[in-house]
């Protein structure tokens, strides 16, 4: 089915549906965020403010540096930084003369770096001085890269290039929790989109605050963080260490945060163990995605003003696919689709089609081989079903499907869903013993809710509220083992569980 009716117009003000449009490119949105938010605060940090005007004249400056060392439209060049003022900049400048970022995780090693720069024909690293040591482990390597500085400049201002929406924008990594590691090429175009649908569901989506927290080498932190923040001419103020966090939060008073499950819920157990809204009474939205987002999670923050909007995407998508306008309504739910797209279920699966979708894994024919069906589809290996209403949800992946000795299958991540209803509950694993080939289920308690019941025993009581509903499943989708975690689970760093040997107790 196409979606070309925007169904987010109902929960978006008339004003702002009339203002958002989806531009062609990074550098046609940055331009027109100049020109309209010139005077307005777009980047901060605890040391600095700078104004969409001030940004552009260092990235202009940048761009002359970049220019000065021979980089040109067209190029591949990494980007190795942590969040920072710099990265945007530096960003904003590659965007600008039509290169195409690569988008390197700072957790990178000196080995993979190279690799990195190797599979991806990057002509050049931008770098960051704290990653110094990384660095110079380069020059040690027979391809030599152009090692660029991000904090230098320049006196003179190069303009930024016509760029088209099909030229190369970024590269980002991907893999899920299973699968190997895998760069995803997204066009100007499909960036552009996704940053146009992150400005929906909301009632007013301009002038805002956010705060980032979120990496900008991960599509969520890039696209919902920066770029729907750029083009909405809203101000971002960068957390250099999430240690800072909610000092940051005090001085910033951010009115929108973009956050993963995991640290939703941290920041939830804090406010209820110091009966204080450790988020700030300015904030008024979460955008919550990357992972399952527990409806506990929609429950419990509103009570403290905040609407908790879990939404849905993929690396391979410009991160939003579809996003939940009506939690309050149906929590457990990803919501609507997003206009300008096709989407269609084969087998349970969802295939999906639009100008938000990435042209490819580069240099990895193999995987493209699999990743696209013949008429062009995308197949996002997630397992999903419609509502009569026309919500989606999300019911398990097509990797992580369990085939019993039985014949039967099982999807851990629906099983999981089953139980992580439970207040006490905050994240499960559902998986397969490998000796007695028999379902066990291991499960992270919320302490905070544990700590209201006042148990003699908590660990009896939370095996006997699991077991309440693993007596009502099938025969054959009963777990045989509960294990009770006094950890939290080992985690991506998108905060998604790892699934396999990583968290096996």
């Amino acid at each position: 089915m196409k979606y070309t009716e925007n169904v987010f117009a109902n929960y978006t003000s008339k004003e702002n549906i009339e203002r958002i449009k989806c531009f062609d490119s990074i550098e046609e949105m940055w331009n027109n965020s100049v020109k309209e938010f010139a005077d307005q605060v777009a980047l901060a940090d605890p040391q600095r403010k700078l104004t969409y005007k001030e940004l552009d004249e260092e990235v202009a400056k940048f761009r002359n540096v970049l220019l000065s060392k021979g980089i040109n439209k067209g190029d591949f060049v990494g980007v190795f930084a942590p969040n920072t003022i710099e990265w945007a900049k530096a960003y904003l400048a590659l965007e600008t003369l039509g290169c195409c970022a690569v988008l390197l995780p700072p957790h990178l090693p000196e080995q993979a770096l190279y690799g990195c720069g190797m599979k991806f024909q990057m002509k050049a690293i931008v770098y960051h001085p704290s990653f110094q040591a990384k660095i110079d482990a380069l020059n040690l390597m027979p391809h030599k890269m152009v090692l660029i500085n991000v904090m230098e400049t320049s006196e003179e201002k190069a303009p930024s290039v016509k760029v088209g929406p099909k030229d190369p924008a970024a590269i980002i990594f991907t893999g899920g929790t299973t699968g190997k590691s895998k760069g995803a090429l997204l066009n100007n175009k499909a960036l552009c989109r996704g940053s146009c649908n992150g400005c929906y569901g909301i009632p007013d989506v301009f002038n805002q605050r956010y705060l980032l927290i979120l990496p900008l080498t991960h599509v969520f932190g890039l696209v919902r963080n920066l770029l729907t923040n750029l083009q909405t001419g809203s101000a971002l103020f960068i957390c250099q260490n999430n240690k800072d966090m909610f000092r940051d939060i005090a001085m910033f008073r951010p009115t929108i945060l973009v956050m993963v499950p995991a640290l939703a819920e941290m920041c939830l157990n804090l406010s209820k163990q110091f009966k204080k809204n450790m988020l700030g009474d300015s904030l008024t939205h979460i955008i919550c995605g990357a992972s399952t987002v527990p409806p506990y999670l929609v429950k419990e923050y509103k009570p403290m003003n905040i609407i908790l909007l879990p939404g849905y995407g993929l690396t391979e998508s410009a991160n939003l696919v579809s996003g939940n306008p009506r939690s309050d309504y149906k929590p457990a739910s990803v919501g609507f689709p997003y206009p300008e797209q096709e989407l269609k279920v084969v087998d349970g699966e969802l295939w999906i089609k639009g100008d938000n979708v990435m042209d490819c894994y580069y240099n990895d024919p193999e995987e493209n081989a699999n990743a696209f069906s013949e008429d062009g589809f995308f197949k996002t290996g997630d397992l999903v079903r419609f509502d009569e209403e026309g919500f989606l949800y999300i019911v398990g992946r097509i990797k992580e499907i369990i085939v019993l000795n039985t014949g039967e299958k099982i999807s851990p991540f629906d099983l999981e869903n089953k139980f992580d209803e439970l207040d006490i509950i905050q994240d499960s694993m559902v998986y397969l013993d490998e000796e007695t080939q028999k379902l066990c289920i291991q499960v992270y308690p919320r302490m905070v809710e544990l700590a209201k019941l006042g148990l003699a025993n908590p660990e009896e009581y939370i095996r006997s509220e699991v077991n309440k509903i693993n007596n009502l499943l099938p025969s054959f989708m009963r777990v045989s083992k509960i294990i009770i975690r006094k950890e939290d689970f080992v985690r991506t760093p998108a905060m998604k569980i790892i699934r396999g040997k990583a968290n096996l107790q």
